[in-house]
């Protein structure tokens, strides 16, 4: 079965980012085959990044933190990822940056889509992730989410946002369907270079 990790790149207070990442998650529950979860950063909170050689580095040592070893798991078990982002200064929570810093292998050779959030619909930032992820060799998927600052503005108003998230309908279905198909490509690619080893 395929798995697909929803990744919430929020912790503050009242964040936005658990609504569309609920969303997206109901998407995916409709979708035949599909193992999907939520990892919530707020489930894992780890220091910054301070290991001291780079996850990349071949040989290196086990790592200290049990919460960096049960988050690393957690991403080598999924084969595609969704990341739901907001935009802070121009670019992405520094939590959701430094959760993908302390893990390298375990990305590798797997697409991820963006839902973004914020000035501009979170574009600055998904933007800016999209370079990080072909750093840590993820496949970044063309289409992506932008939720409209309307949504927004009514979860901070205490408002049903429902009916926002409803008009994004036609863009989850697309981006799911391009995850799906190079999560199925990918991982299958990926098994054909282990049996070949």
């Amino acid at each position: 079965m395929t798995v697909i990790s929803i990744i919430v790149g929020s912790v503050r207070q009242g964040r936005f980012a658990e609504k569309p990442a609920r969303w997206i998650l109901d998407h995916l529950k409709k979708r035949g085959a599909v193992d999907v979860r939520l990892l919530d950063l707020k489930n894992y909170p780890m220091p910054f990044f301070d290991a001291p050689v780079p996850p990349a580095m071949p040989g290196r040592p086990a790592y200290e933190h049990e919460v960096v070893k049960r988050w690393t798991q957690a991403i080598g078990a999924s084969d595609g990822f969704v990341i739901v982002t907001p935009e802070y200064s121009h670019g992405p929570a520094a939590v959701l940056k430094n959760a993908i810093d302390w893990v390298y292998p375990e990305w590798n050779r797997k697409p991820v889509a963006f839902i973004g959030y914020g000035s501009v619909g979170g574009a600055r930032a998904v933007e800016q992730l999209r370079e990080v992820a072909v750093e840590v060799q993820l496949a970044p998927v063309r289409s992506a989410i932008h939720v409209p600052a309307a949504a927004l503005y009514a979860h901070f108003r205490g408002e049903d946002i429902t009916p926002h998230l409803a008009e994004l309908d036609g863009a989850a279905n697309q981006t799911i369907d391009d995850l799906l198909w190079w999560t199925k490509a990918l991982k299958t690619s990926r098994a054909n270079v282990t049996a070949l080893e």
